[in-house]
């Protein structure tokens, strides 16, 4: 009994000392990289290309990578990002060719943006989007953008600062968080004239199941629908105070979602941040302008068709 005993505390003290091997390693390190695959691919641009590439980036990019010194998206830091997450700054994606992304080739864009993956090889944290589903026609329409005249991305030498994940992340990107697959198949964009169709490709590829759903750690970018509390809410974002703003339930629970939320209600909240009976919505909810009433009518239709989930949150209002 005794040596079984000491055999167990062994085998326990062993694995307590590995953990605390790997945990020393990790935090020691940086993010993990990985190699990098040439993709051949050449933007072709047009003025419906980049008109439709300032919209996408407008509503996807700019809310992290805009600076309002400079009103480019030469980047800041993250105020809103989860403290867990540690301190984060968003990079220089303009056409700087020191800071930014002059240099970069259309195929290094691509790659980055479906799998994660930058130029050098590092993998992108968890807080920046993956766009593994996005239509291929609006890969090239965000990529035409960028490659334009555009004021917010014409070259500017402003340096990155580099972010300084914490251990959560490092070990996130280890173990849950790895690069995306680069799509074998070309992505067509959705039936326009299928609202449900319509409305899904939105919520996923403007990325608003990540604040909605349960949390940013359990969110899955390859497969959103199994996401940890899929569009049930509650997820912890901040405000630029550093104040937790909790996320809404938009599932079509009656009690807790917005299942007695009739279509203009949604688009009003959606496009204006308007709540009907309610205090206007606060950052980090952004109206989404530059959407459509049809686009943002969709989006409500989608969010009808998906399961409802009874999680009841309170309002973050300051």
């Amino acid at each position: 009994m005794k040596k079984g005993l000491k055999i167990l505390g062994v085998s326990i003290g062993l694995i307590v000392l590995l953990i605390g091997i790997a945990v020393i390693f990790i935090s020691a390190n940086d993010i993990p990289s990985y190699k990098v695959e040439k993709i051949d691919f050449k933007v072709n641009s047009s003025p419906e290309a980049i008109a439709r590439g300032e919209k996408l980036a407008v509503m996807l990019c700019a809310s992290c990578h805009l600076n309002h010194r400079t009103n480019k998206l030469t980047g800041q830091k993250m105020m809103d990002a989860p403290p867990e997450f540690g301190e984060i700054y968003s990079q220089n994606i303009t056409q700087d060719k020191t800071y930014g992304i002059g240099e970069w080739t259309d195929g290094e864009l691509v790659y980055l943006l479906r799998t994660g993956i930058k130029r050098d090889g590092k993998y992108s944290p968890p807080y920046m989007a993956k766009l593994p589903g996005m239509a291929d026609e609006d890969i090239n329409a965000v990529i035409s953008f960028l490659r334009s005249d555009h004021p917010m991305v014409k070259a500017d030498p402003t340096p990155d600062v580099p972010p300084k994940p914490s251990l959560l992340t490092k070990i996130l990107c280890r173990v849950a968080f790895k690069p995306l697959p680069m799509p074998t198949e070309a992505i067509p964009l959705p039936n326009a004239d299928d609202s449900v169709e319509l409305g899904k490709y939105l919520a996923h590829n403007l990325d608003c199941f990540s604040c909605h759903s349960a949390d940013f750690k359990t969110n899955d970018f390859l497969n959103p629908e199994l996401s940890d509390g899929y569009f049930g809410g509650g997820n912890k974002p901040l405000d630029l105070q550093g104040r937790v703003m909790l996320t809404s339930n938009l599932t079509p629970d009656k009690e807790t979602g917005i299942g007695n939320w009739t279509r203009e209600d949604f688009i009003k909240a959606l496009k204006y941040g308007q709540i009907k009976g309610g205090k206007a919505l606060t950052y980090p909810m952004l109206p989404y302008s530059q959407l459509t009433d049809d686009e943002a009518g969709a989006i409500f239709e989608y969010l009808q068709s998906i399961p409802p989930i009874k999680n009841k949150v309170e309002r973050s209002i300051y």
